[in-house]
């Protein structure tokens, strides 16, 4: 009597075993240097540069204000640490990235932020303050949110804030 072999009965999909895909053949580039080992000149004509590069191109004042000076922004890149970057915000470099950030802000009126979605803060203030700024809002003839972002905006000097 003759054998025959039985091909083993599959109910469902064959499952066949991932394959890993082999390593790149070629090699990484070399590590850019952190950025405190360049030197802060070179590192504030490169944010400003930067910074007209992405001016030129006319985005909405959201968008440049994210990737220029935003947490993750090309300055705060080039000046991660608190000291550096106040002393970034010294220079006649950041000095002209504010006048873009407000020229972009004066002349992106109607456009969309950036399609990046906004957030409520709630601040409490001294009814005189508030007065205050509601006057300046109106003889700037702009709103009391557009003075505030405005505000908000500017370099403040640390000795001037109070510690907890």
């Amino acid at each position: 009597m003759q054998q025959v072999a039985q091909q083993p009965q599959t109910t469902g999909p064959t499952m066949t075993a991932p394959t890993i895909p082999s390593p790149p053949t070629h090699t990484l580039p070399p590590a850019a240097p952190h950025p405190s080992a360049i030197p802060a000149e070179n590192r504030r004509r490169e944010v400003h540069r930067i910074a007209g590069e992405i001016y030129r191109q006319n985005p909405d004042w959201v968008t440049f204000f994210r990737e220029v000076l935003g947490v993750e922004g090309i300055a705060r890149r080039m000046f991660p640490s608190t000291d550096e970057f106040l002393s970034f915000e010294q220079t006649a470099e950041y000095l002209e990235i504010q006048q873009m950030v407000a020229k972009l802000r004066e002349s992106n009126r109607t456009q969309a932020h950036g399609a990046e979605p906004t957030r409520v803060i709630t601040v409490r203030l001294p009814k005189s303050l508030h007065e205050s700024l509601r006057t300046e809002a109106h003889e700037r003839r702009t709103s009391m949110n557009k003075l505030c972002i405005s505000k908000l905006l500017q370099v403040i000097d640390g000795t001037l804030i109070p510690h907890e």
